[in-house]
């Protein structure tokens, strides 16, 4: 038996395979807020005492760089390494994988109900495909297709530089320089850059607020979901809180189209994450559309690329067709 698990900033799915059942029916499944734990592993065998099952395998999608079966999750104080948690756990083995990698790893096995199309577009045979993820942080992938297969591949492209591309967002880079020095564009197009846009909008661009919204921004646990949620209500709508949301969609427009044309994704852009999901609507909107586009001379090109949203849980998905897939060729 696989143990596989998505590894997030926020939250963590841990769930169990066989060979048998498959990457798409777990025998159990579970989620846990990371940072109530001191380690991954500590969580892990909370996860198998529950479940009271034989696992002999592991493979983890990590919020974080892998270089060498090591790990330092981006948005924890984790260091993780594939054979202390191997001994640790009594595993034959582990796998240690990128969160992004994971997605699209997973992206060749979705099914339509996995996914939410925003643009039919024209998909070319065997191209590349982008994958962009705003969740806690913002994680960027791709595939290429060799060897008769899509071929995953990580990156850090959610830590490149932030490039405005009108006039707010070049106050709102020289907003958080002296703050941050280098801001990436995760700084602000991501569940731990809500906040910041948040901060911009009120202590530079003046955009109103009702006062018990700000107070209940202010003292939220969450300030990243209270902003979202008072964006998108309804009866009660902020202002501020719809300026964050506005400026948020047209930011990850803007990187996703850049995603597309370094990699050439004629074969599609997926967005993963919970954020994209949290949006969906935003992402529909035609502004949305003509940003994504907005690439000059290649507009027509972008036109032409088809656009999703994944709504399954790509990353556990991926980490447990990686792990399955491993211990097949043992």
């Amino acid at each position: 038996m696989l143990i596989a698990g998505d590894v997030g900033g926020t939250k963590t799915d841990l769930a169990i395979y066989t060979p048998e059942q498959g990457h798409r029916k777990p025998l159990v499944q579970r989620q846990f807020r990371s940072a109530n734990y001191p380690s991954l592993s500590a969580m892990v065998l909370e996860f198998l005492a529950l479940s009271e099952l034989p696992v002999e395998a592991a493979a983890f999608a990590v919020a974080g760089p892998v270089v060498g079966g090591r790990a330092k999750t981006t948005n924890l104080p984790w260091m993780l390494d594939e054979a202390s948690i191997a001994r640790g756990l009594k595993f034959d083995s582990v796998h240690l994988m990128n969160d992004l990698e994971a997605v699209a790893r997973a992206v060749p096995h979705l099914e339509l109900d996995d996914i939410a199309t925003l643009h039919q577009g024209q998909e070319v045979a065997n191209g590349a495909i982008a994958v962009v993820a705003p969740g806690t942080g913002l994680g960027e992938a791709f595939l290429t297709w060799e060897g008769g297969r899509y071929a995953a591949h990580g990156s850090e492209g959610g830590h490149s530089d932030f490039a405005p591309t009108d006039e707010r967002q070049v106050r709102l880079l020289s907003y958080l320089m002296p703050r941050f020095g280098h801001v990436g564009v995760e700084r602000v197009c991501s569940g731990i850059g809500v906040p910041n846009l948040y901060d911009f909008l009120r202590d530079v661009e003046n955009v109103p607020e009702e006062p018990d919204v700000s107070a209940a921004i202010a003292n939220a646990p969450d300030r990243t979901k209270a902003i979202i949620d008072a964006g998108k209500d309804p009866l009660h709508r902020s202002e501020r809180c719809r300026a964050v949301i506005d400026l948020l969609t047209s930011i990850l427009a803007a990187e996703a189209g850049n995603l597309v044309l370094k990699v050439m994704a004629t074969g599609g852009l997926y967005f993963a994450g919970g954020i994209a999901c949290h949006l969906l609507d935003e992402l529909r909107t035609p502004r949305f559309a003509q940003t994504l586009a907005n690439k000059g001379r290649f507009r027509e090109l972008m036109e032409r690329i088809p656009v999703h949203v994944i709504t399954a849980r790509a990353a556990l998905m991926g980490a447990a067709l990686e792990g399955l897939s491993s211990n097949d060729k043992r």
